[in-house]
């Protein structure tokens, strides 16, 4: 994996969410309405998320057009370069639909099945997080400046990131582990956004992130960047049959993982 690939690929990364930031901000400015749901009945999709999509497919595409697509809103697109992008056009829809200052364009490259480029675009405040892999580690920054996760510390002064299912069971399940879980750690945040969660934890803003249920696009480019700043992010079978994402990181990973074993977060 050459440095010149990831940065090739971190570009058309990088103008591909910025294309598809400035299409979203027009649209929360012309006002957001829902246009379906999918999973449940609160879990929506808007027409910006549907046209955020299209215009960083045709973007990265126009620019390399034999590699494969994986979004979250339309169909695959099969590669023959080895190269495959994985996004995510509004990752924190409902913030979106809200009005919260917290949702994001997700881009990922993999090459050959590994993660080697991202970017984490917060639309609502610009604040932009890269990452990409070299032959030395993976590169992390917010905007210009590197980004590192914080210190050691006791699990019980740990501030630890979630999220919750749009499936009612699946939520009442996550509610119910977060009980045993909540009084081992300092407190728990929510802001609705997996990709941008992962990068709190990359810049030092919490101590840990997990969540049940989470997709490849929600995590890929927001995982390299935690990686990056010396996080550990590992997925594991959770409950019903789906993805466990654990970050945290590298010193102290272990407990924090068993700890959320333990509360019930893993699989049958």
């Amino acid at each position: 994996m050459s440095t010149d690939l990831s940065t090739e690929l971190l570009d058309v990364a990088v103008r591909a969410a910025r294309a598809a930031a400035d299409l979203v901000r027009e649209r929360a400015d012309a006002g957001v309405t829902v246009a379906a749901t999918k999973s449940s009945d609160v879990d929506v999709v808007t027409q910006a998320d549907r046209d955020s999509e299209t215009l960083l497919r045709a973007t990265i595409l126009a620019e390399r057009p034999g590699d494969a697509f994986f979004g979250e809103e339309g169909e695959d697109v099969e590669g023959t370069t080895g190269v495959r992008w994985i996004v995510d056009p509004i990752d924190g829809t409902v913030n979106f639909v809200y009005g919260l200052p917290e949702y994001a364009i997700s881009v990922a490259a993999e090459v050959d099945g590994r993660v080697v480029a991202g970017v984490v675009l917060n639309v609502a405040t610009g604040v932009e997080y890269t990452a990409h892999r070299t032959p030395d580690g993976v590169v992390a920054r917010k905007g210009d400046r590197p980004v590192v996760v914080r210190g050691p510390a006791p699990l019980a002064q740990r501030l630890v990131i979630t999220g919750f299912s749009y499936d009612a069971d699946v939520r009442r399940r996550q509610a119910e582990g977060l009980v045993r879980l909540l009084p081992q750690v300092r407190d728990i945040r929510r802001h609705g956004s997996c990709a941008l969660e992962l990068c709190h934890l990359a810049d030092g803003q919490a101590d840990a992130y997990f969540e049940v249920g989470v997709n490849l696009w929600d995590y890929a480019a927001g995982a390299l960047v935690a990686e990056g700043a010396g996080a550990r992010v590992e997925v594991h079978p959770g409950f019903p049959d789906r993805a466990l994402v654990v970050a945290a990181p590298e010193h102290g990973f272990e407990e924090f993982l068993n700890a959320v074993l333990d509360a019930g977060y893993g699989g049958e």
